[in-house]
Order: structure tokens, then C-alpha cells, then sequence
């Protein structure tokens, strides 16, 4: 059994952090944000990715290319 008490995944990251996952610079990252090519949400001021979302948008781009 796992504990993720001490160290839950988090539901959605930060901008440097959703980049940071996908192997992206922030830059082509808004880039794509700005474009709605990628998904993302506003809380606030703050413009966050949904962890699920991008794993979701990985597959589907990785379909789209072997297709």
C-alpha cells in the first residue's frame, strides 16, 4: 500500500511546473495556452493545467501522430 499523505500528487501545477512535466519550455507553453491548443484554467489571476487534462493531451497528441 502506498502512502500519499506525505507527498499527494497534486490535481493541477503552475505554469514552470506544467512545463517542466511535459519537457517544454515556459515559452512554448503559453504559446500553446494562448492558442487553446492546450488545456488550462484560470483561478484568479493565475493560469493553471490540470495534471489529468495534460496526461489526456499527451495521448491524444501522441494518437494524432501515429495516425
Amino acid at each position: 500500500m502506498t502512502d500519499r499523505s506525505v507527498n499527494p500528487e497534486p490535481l493541477a501545477l503552475r505554469p514552470r511546473e506544467a512545463a517542466a512535466m511535459l519537457g517544454l519550455s515556459a515559452r512554448t507553453l503559453w504559446s500553446l495556452t494562448a492558442r487553446g491548443a492546450i488545456p488550462s484554467f484560470k483561478v484568479g489571476r493565475a493560469t493553471l493545467y490540470s495534471v489529468q487534462a495534460l496526461r489526456e493531451w499527451v495521448q491524444s497528441q501522441s494518437n494524432t501522430q501515429t495516425a
